[in-house]
């Protein structure tokens, strides 16, 4: 139609016309990128800054710079003071410790391990369903938890999900069965086999094991420690094999690490073995990257090689080692042990003390800090009844020390003050008990019977040093002792398991578990029992048994407390010290901590914490700090 036009004529209005008609004004066109960036611009701020700068004379623009300086340092301290306060100090993996050790492995081996050693190697390489903590206490290890029934006789582990061997294979129920039943295994000779006498063992699912028990053991628990074996791995070889198979000397575990690197001499026989950390460890990735042991032939060697710088660290130190003054980078750590030694009358063979008083007047004749101090270097604690200082909830705390390597060790004990009245105490117990005292003779007797008797011992040196300075003791108050010392082979066959001694001076191996049963219970008076005072009582070996049938920690150490007020009473042996675990470490490693140490491979209970680097991050992050 006309009048009217399609719209495909309508003509196209542009931008600046549209703005014409509406009055409006007209905008420029945009310059490109480029033309902008590099256009010049008026830059008065800085212009007017140079012009006040042009205007200061020398000493104030050197005032106004100095002023700069000190605003900007002022605000990085600030920053580092607020760094500090929202962030914190925590270990961090890195480093590594060069470790020392008498004797070439041979049995890596959680069922075979008897040497320091091999203790050593397979507490590293090795976990339990349990682990001990330095505090006394057990923690699940590959075990995520675990039940028991109320009469103490079934345990059922259930084992953590994660749980793996160092060559990936998963650690699972059938594992831990074929480890128990290895130890069972009498052609296998494990010296673990009485842990699990009479224990049966079986998996309700892959990933849970249950025990079952002959009847209610307290310390049962302590026995679930023991390394698990891959049963992969193991499961082939027979048992007259076992001891010989290569597996023992490089082994493969689920523990904090791994064996990565063997190195031999010419004959074949390792030198040095290096252990990583292993990053799938069940308690977290250890923070020191590796831990490299070398080994040597003997002490000396080994002392040659601290001194050398081939090693940082070792343990069993003598307190007299002159080695530890060569090196200033290093310090020692001391720890309680549950080893107690102690003098044990056997009154069946010496009827002289069977007598209540000379007992008791040879016990408070002994001054055990001056002991301490002259055999031990002070490197002791004073026993003062069965159990070892450190074992019992109210003093299982037991503190970790540690000296400068290079510390002279006649500063590490201290004087006793009270030696020169133990004498007269001792002659006074004796007059009242109704001995009569020669002083030309130096002698007591009663009823014509002279009090007189030998002392047994092993010729180790310490043991033989106790016994000597004992015997002068003894010997100033009038008693009349003879001190026998014995090589260890023929001490132990024909002194100590046939009881042929008047007194012996011997060591006891308590253990965390506090299993006093085999060393006091009157069952035990004959060998292979531990008795060695053939002590007998009545009340006391009911507390035994309970003690051991008791599952709950705390009612059962009550138990022994009541025991050892009745040794105290009978005093059927003359307590003196427990030494104490010295361990040579680098200055710069951190987070050792141990409790009472029942061997020196458990100083490695909490390897996985300790550490020589750190590094800060910031407080919600942190759940590890480090005290500075």
């Amino acid at each position: 139609m006309q009048g009217e036009q399609h719209p495909d004529h309508l003509r196209h209005i542009s931008d600046a016309e549209e703005s014409q008609l509406n009055n409006e004004p007209v905008p420029q066109a945009r310059a490109p990128l480029s033309a902008t960036l590099t256009q010049e611009r008026d830059m008065f701020q800085l212009r007017s800054l140079e012009k006040i700068m042009h205007r200061l004379s020398p000493g104030e623009r050197m005032l106004l710079y100095g002023l700069s300086i000190l605003l900007v340092g002022s605000a990085l301290v600030l920053l580092i003071d607020v760094n500090k306060i929202v962030s914190t100090t925590v270990p961090s993996h890195g480093g590594s410790l060069k470790e020392g050790s008498v004797g070439t492995p041979r049995f890596v081996n959680p069922l075979l391990a008897m040497s320091q050693t091999d203790q050593d190697l397979t507490s590293l390489i090795y976990s339990g369903l349990m682990r001990a903590t330095p505090s006394g206490d057990l923690t699940p290890d590959l075990a995520s938890g675990y039940e028991v029934s109320d009469d103490g006789t079934t345990y059922i582990f259930h084992i953590r999900p994660n749980a793996t061997f160092h060559d990936g294979h998963a650690v699972t129920a059938k594992d831990v069965i074929f480890t128990v039943s290895l130890t069972q295994n009498q052609n296998i000779k494990s010296p673990r086999l009485a842990d699990w006498d009479g224990v049966t063992v079986s998996e309700s699912d892959e990933k849970t094991v249950v025990f079952q028990l002959p009847h209610a053991y307290g310390p049962f628990l302590e026995n679930t420690q023991l390394g698990i074996l891959p049963k992969h791995l193991w499961g082939l070889v027979p048992p007259e094999e076992f001891p010989f198979h290569a597996l023992n000397t490089h082994p493969i575990g689920s523990g904090p690490y791994a064996l990565t690197d063997v190195k031999t001499d010419d004959a074949g026989s390792p030198i040095l073995y290096e252990l990583s950390s292993f990053n799938k460890f069940t308690l977290g990735t250890p923070n020191l990257n590796s831990i490299i042991f070398r080994f040597y032939s003997n002490e000396e060697a080994l002392r040659a090689g601290f001194v050398a710088g081939e090693i940082d660290s070792f343990a069993g130190v003598s307190p007299e080692s002159d080695s530890l003054q060569e090196r200033r980078d290093t310090r020692v750590v001391r720890t309680a042990s549950t080893r107690i030694f102690g003098i044990f009358f056997n009154q069946n063979h010496a009827t002289v003390l069977s007598d209540a008083s000379v007992r008791a007047a040879l016990s408070a004749a002994v001054d055990r800090d001056s002991l301490i101090d002259s055999v031990l270097g002070g490197f002791a604690k004073k026993a003062e009844g069965p159990i070892p200082p450190g074992l019992l909830q109210n003093s299982r705390s037991a503190t970790t020390s540690s000296l400068p390597a290079a510390t002279s060790t006649a500063q590490a004990g201290a004087t006793s003050s009270q030696g020169t009245s133990n004498a007269e105490k001792a002659r006074g117990i004796l007059s009242r008990g109704g001995w009569k005292y020669d002083e030309t003779s130096n002698s007591w007797t009663k009823n014509k019977q002279v009090l007189a008797f030998a002392l047994a011992t092993a010729d180790t040196p310490e043991l033989s040093a106790t016994a000597n300075a004992v015997a002068e003791t003894w010997r100033n108050i009038g008693v009349d002792i003879d001190v026998q010392v014995y090589p260890l082979a023929e001490f132990n066959a024909n002194v100590l398991r046939p009881r042929q001694y008047d007194a012996v001076l011997f060591g006891e191996v308590v253990g965390r578990t506090l299993d006093l049963f085999a060393f006091w219970h009157s069952s035990q008076r004959n060998d292979p029992g531990l008795n060695l005072a053939l002590y007998t009582n009545t009340h006391a070996d009911k507390l035994l048994a309970s003690a051991r049938t008791e599952v709950d920690r705390d009612a059962r150490e009550e138990l022994y407390r009541s025991f050892s007020k009745i040794i105290g009473d009978d005093q059927p042996a003359v307590f003196l010290y427990a030494p104490e675990f010295m361990y040579v470490v680098p200055q710069n490693l951190q987070g050792l901590s141990f409790g009472a140490l029942t061997s020196p491979s458990e100083r490695f209970l909490a390897v996985h914490q300790w550490y020589t680097d750190t590094e800060r991050i910031w407080n919600i992050f942190s759940s590890n700090s480090v005290t500075e």
